[in-house]
């Protein structure tokens, strides 16, 4: 199914795509043909990606990569940004919204401040790169293809709360928008990877972690990124066109057993009178 050229004549747009996951389905698109940009917040991890995109093509096609940062919280920087990848390329075929983050820390821990700028990150910035891309350049031309990339929040996001909430309002846009938007011929899906995969976004919480992670995993193993990106690629590709508005979950069987929060239990931690 991923043939050689699956991607020809294709632009891709991918957000975080400077390392982990995001750059993974970007290494792979460039393979099957697909001209890609790529953005994100950090100047030098941007350059560090585009550098590993360009080892994949001759020189002669160096072209069909195009890197800028863009920090997905700031409204006009997005809107710079399309511009540029507009000028570029012409048009923008597919949205991959990879880029987000968020930070460690239980609810009563937790300040408006840090909460806001979960949200803004991963749920405003979202909405508004898909707003531009699809308003400048999908809905115009009858075509597109959009994939949010999202988390494990089936089963809530306890110690994170303020990225569950984020979230599983991306999923609840992305399937809002797949049926506004089936009129014009876009398909809007999600891929929710869990936290068992080892990655540059998960390696901020280390090893122990990743380890616990594991030990909740069905298939008793850590995921990769380029697993994630089989996935984002296939409902990117031509080859999907009847799946939109779905949540694919890609995280070895982990919401179907084990815990992902340890609950205290009062009973056992109280002292005898």
């Amino acid at each position: 199914m991923f043939r050689p050229g699956l991607f020809d004549n294709l632009v891709v747009l991918v957000t975080g795509g400077g390392s982990g996951i995001g750059l993974a389905t970007a290494k792979e698109l460039l393979t099957l043909g697909a001209s890609v940009a790529i953005c994100g917040r950090n100047a030098d991890k941007l350059a560090a990606g585009k550098a590993e995109l360009l080892q994949q093509v001759p020189s002669a096609k160096a072209e069909a990569v195009f890197a800028q940062v863009c920090d997905i919280r700031d409204g006009e920087a997005v809107s710079q940004f399309v511009s540029a990848v507009i000028e570029t390329f012409g048009r923008v075929d597919v949205l991959i919204n990879n880029a987000g983050g968020q930070f460690p820390s239980p609810a009563e821990g937790l300040s408006v401040k840090g909460w806001e700028a979960v949200i803004r990150n991963n749920l405003t910035g979202t909405f508004t790169m898909t707003r531009e891309v699809a308003v400048r350049s999908m809905i115009p031309r009858k075509f597109g293809r959009i994939i949010n990339i999202t988390a494990m929040v089936a089963r809530g996001f306890p110690g994170m709360s303020h990225t569950g909430a984020a979230r599983a309002g991306v999923e609840n846009l992305t399937k809002s928008l797949a049926v506004e938007w089936a009129q014009h011929n876009i398909r809007v899906n999600a891929v929710a990877p869990g936290n068992n995969i080892r990655s540059s976004g998960t390696a901020q919480y280390g090893d122990h972690a990743l380890e616990l992670a594991r030990r909740a995993t069905p298939l008793k193993r850590l995921g990769t990124p380029e697993e994630i990106a089989r996935v984002i690629i296939f409902l990117a590709s031509p080859e999907n066109d009847f799946v939109t508005g779905q949540v694919w979950g890609v995280d070895g069987g982990q919401p179907l057993w084990g815990d992902i929060w340890m609950i205290p239990d009062p009973n056992e931690t109280s002292t005898p009178g």
